[in-house]
């Protein structure tokens, strides 16, 4: 508990930055986005894929630096980008000596790209919205609040196996420890937002704490599919950066596309 206490602060005087200071945000996502990706590289190649490390992390970096600048690349020019990737990615594949299990060698490097990367990225989008600050720390609240709430209810109360083929340790009681957490963490913070009303709010808080924790479970399938406990050890007591992150690379695009094109 010390160390992840140690972790916690750390980790959230970083969100603390990131939320005041745009620049700021702009170059922790991408160090972020790095980081987890090559963890998730990493533990894939656990079973045995290898990957396209060096290409995948060149361009999980350049996304969310594309998206800071807005540069005005049109959906046709976005289609021609990722045509231009795979064809990359195939003549890598070409130029190997030994030619070993490709298929899943380019799917599991765009799949990185796209699982960490394009997700995670949509919270310099959030941050660069007329109330973006506020939205921005909105969002870290109500996701990590329901990270926390279920740890240690899950600590305290957790007797009932969650999905046991996925995570043993997660517990029923934590998950709605936390969901009833991010509930109330939301709506205490939601005060703050001024552009949607209360039903807006609390429907939303209600999806992100529900898509935190799925972003939660999808993360630990993918360790368990790969054997390891932790996505890395650059977090004493957190594991890794991708185990921070993982309900983030879920509810970010959410509340992103909720907010730009339902609200």
């Amino acid at each position: 508990m010390g160390k992840r206490f140690v972790s916690s602060i750390i980790m959230g005087t970083v969100c603390f930055f990131a939320i005041t200071n745009l620049r700021f945000c702009a170059l922790i996502v991408p160090v972020l986005t790095v980081v987890a990706l090559y963890e998730f590289f990493y533990m894939v190649e656990k079973k045995g894929v290898r990957l396209f490390k060096p290409f995948g992390l060149f361009v999980g970096g350049l996304i969310p630096i594309t998206i800071f600048f807005k540069l005005p690349i049109s959906e046709g020019w976005q289609f021609l980008f990722v045509v231009i990737g795979v064809f990359l990615l195939f003549l890598l594949e070409l130029t190997k000596n030994e030619t070993h299990q490709p298929v899943l060698s380019i799917s599991a490097t765009i799949f990185g790209i796209l699982y960490i990367s394009w997700c995670f990225s949509f919270l310099i989008r959030i941050r660069q919205l007329p109330e973006g600050a506020m939205l921005s720390a909105f969002l870290l609240l109500v996701t990590k609040s329901s990270d926390i709430g279920a740890y240690l209810w899950g600590r305290k109360f957790g007797k009932t196996a969650l999905l046991k083929k996925v995570s043993p340790k997660k517990s029923l009681e934590g998950s709605i420890g936390g969901f009833f957490t991010s509930l109330f963490v939301g709506l205490a913070f939601s005060v703050f937002i001024v552009s949607m009303d209360f039903l807006e709010k609390f429907f939303i808080i209600i999806i992100i704490a529900i898509i935190s924790q799925l972003g939660d479970l999808f993360e630990s399938l993918i360790k368990r599919d790969c054997l390891v406990k932790d996505s890395g050890k650059i977090l004493p007591g957190m594991g890794g950066v991708l185990d921070v992150i993982d309900s983030i690379i879920f509810t970010a695009p959410t509340f992103y596309l909720y907010f730009t094109m339902l609200s």
